[in-house]
């Protein structure tokens, strides 16, 4: 049985691809007192109402994070948050990077202070491969969230709030996710451009990025930063499962795009365990004034370990890869 079933549950950025899917799942399996869907965009609230029938338990708040008051009040006798809302286009990053550290870092502060004011039991957070020695401003602004988080422990040491985040890779069939762009572009006859033929990400498909945070919420003390261990794909395989045998065009890197992932970095290695048979890796914070102890059955990793997407030893083939497309998931 989930600490989450029965609960109040508030999501920020609800109406996003992993917030339908956590929706979803919560509804099915954990059976909430009330699931809060907290976002900006009043339209895509809207679709997502109807696409849950209005179920009573749902409740659903506009605002914004980084409007901390409205905040506070949608957190009144919450149990736990997850934490999706983020800005997240590496490109539009660079050109309005500061619109990123509004909502990436200061609305992370914002629901941090607004959690411990609250009173809520514990809260995950979103995090991302790109916020891995990061080189693009968005992975800069989630590096800085993750940071935030950890050390919100520090804030709330004395409180029963404690905090954890999440890091995964892409996720397939996410809102902006290239798998159908790919689609659309090989239905009409078109070459699919390639950043760089060498190429190589993390991906994670939406139910088991949905069911990483519920796993999350049982096992953490505060302070953890959780790291699936999962497949890497080759961008040219992703590109063949979606649309086989089409012309794949080499455009070069975007601005702020790596050639390959990573989502724990040799000096994180250092402080990196795995968990649940290596199901996960959990990078330990550096200092728990909060009373942080090592999991039971943690693992510490190989000197110099570090989680790269070309370094991993397990792979996507092709044919998985359209196995999972046509699976819808």
């Amino acid at each position: 049985m989930s600490i989450l079933e029965g609960s109040t549950i508030l999501i920020t950025g609800g109406t996003g691809s992993f917030g339908k899917a956590f929706i979803r799942y919560a509804l099915d399996n954990l059976n909430p007192r009330r699931l809060i869907v907290f976002s900006r965009d009043e339209l895509k609230q809207y679709e997502v109402r109807q696409q849950f029938n209005d179920d009573p338990r749902l409740r659903w708040f506009l605002g914004d994070i980084r409007d901390e008051r409205r905040l506070a009040r949608a957190l009144h006798k919450v149990d736990y948050v997850v934490h999706a809302a983020a800005l997240k286009q590496v490109d539009t990053a660079e050109y309005n990077p500061f619109e990123f550290v509004k909502t990436n870092i200061i609305g992370s502060q914002n629901v941090i202070e607004a959690s411990i004011d609250a009173g809520v039991k514990k809260v995950v957070a979103l995090s991302t491969d790109k916020a891995s020695s990061p080189i693009n401003l968005y992975g800069a602004t989630k590096l800085t969230a993750d940071k935030l988080f950890i050390t919100g422990n520090h804030y709330a040491a004395a409180y029963d709030t404690r905090f954890a985040v999440v890091r995964y890779g892409n996720v397939m069939g996410s809102r902006g996710s290239v798998i159908p762009f790919f689609a659309k572009l090989g239905a009409a006859g078109q070459p699919l451009p390639i950043t760089d033929l060498r190429c190589s990400r993390f991906f994670i498909t939406l139910p088991d990025a949905v069911q990483m945070v519920v796993d999350a919420f049982e096992l953490m003390q505060g302070g953890e930063l959780l790291v699936p261990r999962i497949p890497s794909m080759r961008v040219v395989d992703l590109a063949h499962a979606v649309v086989p045998g089409a012309e794949l065009v080499d455009v070069g890197l975007r601005p702020g795009e790596k050639l390959h992932e990573e989502m724990i970095s040799p000096e994180e290695g250092r402080r990196a365990v795995t968990i649940q048979g290596g199901k996960y890796f959990v990078i330990q914070p550096d200092l728990a004034t909060w009373g942080y102890e090592p999991p039971a059955d943690a693992i510490p990793v190989a000197e110099g370990f570090a989680y790269r997407s070309d370094l991993n030893d397990q792979w996507f083939t092709q044919q998985e890869i359209a196995d999972i497309i046509q699976a819808g998931i």
